[in-house]
């Protein structure tokens, strides 16, 4: 029997606070204390790496919250495959805070390194888009969405989620290029998906 998705989305909502909050403390490790005798600019400038995986991060991890938010509005019912589908978009998102932090140790590491760190970054963001997938195609494929969703709007949705990993593919293949570089293309792409589209929330203008 399927169930109220009420509680799937406070434990999702939960997880996504304990990473934002996680990424936070990560970066009081680098604040402006002054770190062998050197002067705050040059303390601040040598952590750079760290604060780049920060922005990322957070801008990645509040935007599949964000998209998170959206699209479950539409989910009436819960069955056990979706709340699977749902635990490893989780498992991929709960992972990015370990990643982010390998990546910004090894940043200015060698070739090989900055190739792998960067490799695990960009997999466990394409897994957790790979998952938002399964989530909304199982969704549909099994009536679990609001009845009243117009179907071409849950089209249209399926057709945005699809561009998510096909865009992140690319910025993958970036790495083992640029690995610095495959970060800004993620950065870009969580800049594109704040643009309002298919299942985002309405804007509303307050009454005259």
């Amino acid at each position: 029997m399927a169930r109220d998705p009420s509680r799937v989305e406070t434990f999702s909502d939960g997880i996504f606070a304990v990473v934002l909050t996680v990424m936070a403390v990560e970066l009081l490790q680098y604040g402006p204390a002054r770190v062998g005798g050197r002067e705050l600019p040059d303390a601040l400038s040598q952590a750079w790496p760290s604060y780049l995986a920060y922005v990322i991060t957070f801008a990645i991890a509040g935007q599949v919250w964000l998209t998170h938010h959206n699209v479950w509005r539409y989910v009436v019912r819960v069955d056990q495959t979706l709340l699977v589908f749902n635990l490893l978009l989780l498992l991929f998102v709960a992972a990015i805070p370990f990643t982010a932090d390998l990546l910004s140790d090894n940043v200015r590491g060698s070739a090989t390194e900055q190739r792998l760190t960067g490799a695990l970054y960009v997999g466990t963001v394409l897994g957790q888009a790979l998952f938002f997938n399964l989530s909304w195609w199982w969704a549909r494929r099994r009536h679990l969405l609001n009845p009243d969703l117009d179907p071409g709007l849950a089209k249209a949705v399926a057709r945005r989620l699809r561009v998510g990993p096909l865009l992140y593919l690319i910025a993958f293949a970036v790495v083992f290029i640029d690995p610095v570089l495959s970060l800004f293309a993620y950065l870009l792409l969580v800049g594109l998906y704040l643009i309002r589209g298919p299942g985002d929330l309405p804007s509303y203008t307050t009454p005259a």
